[in-house]
């Protein structure tokens, strides 16, 4: 009740305020951070990780950051489990994850996945890790293998063996029979890797070791209802051992021993030729790491499950991550590891009692957080949902603790079907800047104005930012979401920050705004090919070129003015949808419109500029022709394998465009026609021939309906989704009497993946859906709340069920040919 009326008190300060803020404009509120700071002390060798290929590549470790060849770098890992997902889809999903700008590739090994009889081991299939990472090799993805042998993932057990608990031993301990069981998987495990590994020339950079060891656990699977839940881990550890992630309350007095037992984990890997440069594991919570060996990776969860209820999570304040890590006290020393948040919740799963619902403007929020507060490593979990199997005779999801026992969706950026969604399109904008100026930001320093440490997340007025700087160059971080609640917008509002070589106010001559939900990333005194670049307004996204000259390309949200000031003797021309003012020494460009650009030039150099509204650049992509890097613009799904480029649409319309341009109008088999909307890209616009797709469907009683499957997909589709939108509890998914799919309702239509359905049967079938009614007093109605109708109207009913409408949505692939 708390956090509704916030959310409505919020709504009616902000409509108060707008006429206020707007009459006095001319007196912005002025934020004042002092970034005149010594450098971050950056030091290496102390560290027992690192490694080189074949090739001469190196990658490096230092306290502050990785290096790739000795130049700083910022990985992007997503998570993605391939034994979750169709092998006959894995490249598509890996060639999705490089179009959102992911560098590296997190996967699990459940053990139970590959061993669920003892002894009898399944490496094929949707099983076939060797040939998962090939995949990745041939797109240039680096790999971290996580190979437990407890991992968790809201699988069974934890991805222990139900077999394990008949055996006697002790599990997760130095127990001699449960060391002999971990080596022989970890045996099998290092024979799907050989010579994939990075000294080998492989993409496999990376192993963790275990999972949240003497911090969390997973039930087993083999308990009655009712029963409170026994967790996997040692006896000895139970005491301290949570459901989820979380703050540790207490120290572990066995802590010496479980540093031992990660030791001795790590060794059984090295033993079965597990051999990377970097060795990870999950450090919060006060879990064991082994020290100097791994990189105690960090997490963030803003919507977690296994909490009792909805409440505002810390992880959209800034702070300094290297001093004071999430989830701390951890059992390592900060500052002697560079701050890699491997597992930030883009998403999260739901559980019966408790439904979650992410928003997707949560996600580049935590990222803009996490980078300001000192990050040089983002990794999510998960970016691309999947579908749990079954094991023999038993569902192989975390049933114990009430999910779904197939559907592991996650709210995803991927969605479970290879669904994209809005956080990817979103988190793809910060991708492409880490990758191409990663190598700036990750040796900068975090600053933070004096408000930070007493900042609480339901303060909902406050700004919210903190500056990273070097050498009087660096990044002026914004963050105006908090999970959970509506923060207000920030009007009128300017930044002065004091440097070594003086102060800069940001923007220079008045204020600027920043929308409720909206984040912001703006550089400061940036070298942009030896032009000195004062400020933006706007984000910036990438670099190109264009006829050999330099194109930087920008951002501004659509209710952010975007501004670029120059030196005031710098030559501005070429303008575009943008204005010239010279005042106070600069050149300030103002830009119009969704597009804007121009030419700098100044001491015999020149660059192209160019700035996009952020409603248009969420269509960007980045993709490589004749060896030359473009930026390209599109409603369609932007896939690059080689020369071809396969693009995957809702609609049977979509427009391309690149920038640079090109003189050559891509090769298709569809309809291709010239467009000249957005100057100045190249563009076509591609015309499939419409594919009507009518459902056909019964309904059997008030709780189950049949719907008959197409006996193929045409041939211009990808994909074809059957969208059930229903008000109930719970939706199950049958074909041939077998559960393929089940859902947990969260006020949002159900979308079902139909293409492999279609292919394994060949012959028209049925897919019967089964519901079940919503009671008035369910628990996760708390979750509901903010979607409005979510949460029927029961009247006098203590249940209520209804299927609203059942639809098809195509989705087209076009092949095009550069």
């Amino acid at each position: 009740m708390k956090k509704r009326i916030r959310t409505q008190y919020a709504a009616m300060v902000g409509a108060w305020l707008l006429p206020a803020m707007v009459l006095h404009a001319q007196t912005p509120k002025l934020y004042q951070i002092d970034a005149a700071v010594p450098a971050k002390k950056i030091y290496g060798g102390h560290l027992q990780l690192g490694g080189h290929n074949p090739q001469g590549d190196s990658i490096g470790v230092n306290n502050y950051y990785l290096t790739l060849n000795g130049k700083p770098v910022i990985p992007v890992t997503g998570e993605f489990h391939f034994s979750r997902y169709p092998q006959p889809h894995w490249e598509e999903s890996i060639l999705k994850m490089k179009a959102g700008g992911i560098t590296v590739i997190a996967t699990y090994v459940f053990w139970n996945f590959h061993e669920t009889k003892e002894g009898q081991f399944n490496w094929s299939g949707n099983n076939n890790l060797r040939q998962f990472i090939e995949l990745c090799a041939k797109h240039n993805m680096y790999v971290i293998v996580r190979v437990g042998p407890f991992c968790h993932g809201e699988v069974r057990n934890g991805g222990l063996p139900d077999w394990l608990l008949g055996r006697p031993l002790v599990i997760r301990s130095n127990d001699k029979l449960y060391l002999d069981y971990v080596d022989r998987f970890y045996q099998q495990t290092g024979a799907q890797l050989q010579q994939l590994y990075y000294k080998d020339g492989g993409p496999v950079i990376g192993i963790q070791i275990e999972n949240e060891y003497q911090h969390s656990a997973a039930p087993w699977g083999l308990t009655y209802p009712g029963q409170p839940l026994d967790l996997t881990a040692a006896e000895r550890d139970l005491k301290g051992t949570q459901e989820g992630v979380g703050v540790a309350k207490e120290n572990n007095p066995y802590a010496a021993l479980g540093q031992d037992h990660m030791k001795i984990l790590k060794s059984l890997a090295v033993k079965h030729g597990m051999v990377t440069p970097l060795y990870t594991a999950t450090g919060w919570g006060n879990a064991a790491i082994i020290p100097g060996e791994t990189i105690p990776v960090t997490a963030a969860y803003a919507y977690p499950f296994w909490t009792p209820k909805r409440d505002y999570s810390p992880f959209f304040l800034y702070k300094d991550m290297q001093v004071k890590p999430d989830y701390a006290p951890v059992r390592y020393r900060p500052e002697d590891y560079p701050v890699f948040a491997a597992e930030l919740g883009s998403g999260i799963m739901s559980v019966y009692k408790r439904r979650p619902i992410a928003d997707h403007k949560s996600f580049d929020a935590m990222i803009n957080r996490c980078l300001g507060s000192g990050a040089n490593g983002i990794g999510y979990y998960m970016y691309h949902g999947g579908l749990t199997p079954k094991g023999g005779e038993a569902f192989l999801s975390d049933e114990a603790y009430g999910l779904p026992k197939i559907s592991y969706d996650f709210q995803a950026p991927i969605g479970e079907y290879g669904q994209v969604r809005e956080g990817f399109h979103r988190l793809k904008l910060l991708h492409f800047f880490m990758q191409q100026f990663g190598d700036i930001l990750a040796p900068m320093t975090t600053v933070l104005p004096d408000n930070a440490a007493t900042l609480q997340p339901d303060n909902i007025t406050d700004l919210r930012y903190a500056v990273r700087v070097k050498d009087n160059s660096g990044f002026l971080f914004i963050n105006n979401f908090q999970d959970d609640t509506s923060m207000l917008d920030q009007r009128n509002i300017q930044f002065a920050i004091q440097t070594a070589a003086g102060a800069i106010k940001i923007p220079a001559t008045h204020g600027m705004d920043v929308p409720g939900g909206e984040n912001l990333v703006l550089p400061f005194r940036l070298d942009m090919n030896g032009l000195l670049l004062h400020y933006s307004t706007a984000q910036l996204l990438c670099k190109v070129e264009n006829n050999g000259v330099p194109a930087y390309v920008f951002f501004a949200p659509d209710q952010v003015q975007a501004e670029l000031a120059w030196d005031a003797g710098a030559q501005i021309s070429g303008l575009s949808g943008a204005t010239l003012m010279r005042s106070g020494g600069k050149a300030i460009v103002t830009c119009k419109g969704a597009i804007a650009t121009f030419t700098v030039q100044e001491h015999g150099r020149k660059t192209q500029v160019l700035v996009l509204r952020k409603s248009l650049a969420l269509q960007s992509y980045l993709i490589t022709l004749n060896g030359k890097k473009h930026l390209a613009l599109s409603q369609a799904i932007l896939l690059q394998n080689g020369k071809q480029l396969a693009c995957l649409s809702d609609s049977a319309v979509f427009d391309i465009y690149l920038y640079p341009g090109i003189a050559v109008k891509p090769g298709t088999a569809q309809a291709v026609t010239p467009q000249n909307k957005w100057h100045p890209f190249t563009g076509w616009q591609v015309t499939n021939t419409p594919v009507s797709l009518p459902v056909q469907a019964r309904e059997v009683s008030s709780r189950k309906w049949a719907v008959t499957l197409p006996q193929s997909l045409p041939q211009q589709l990808n994909d074809c989704y059957l969208v059930v939108d229903y008000t109930g509890d719970t939706g199950q998914g049958f074909v041939n009497g077998e559960l393929v799919i089940d859902e947990f309702y969260k006020g949002i239509p159900w979308q079902i993946g139909l293409r492999d359905l279609v292919a394994a049967t060949g012959k028209p079938e049925e897919m019967v859906l089964y519901f079940r009614p919503m009671m008035k007093d369910a628990s996760y109605q708390v979750d509901l709340q903010p979607l409005p109708g979510s949460i029927p109207d029961f009247g006098k009913d203590k249940s209520y069920l209804k299927v609203k409408s059942l639809s098809m949505k195509a989705q087209y692939k076009t092949m095009l040919n550069f």
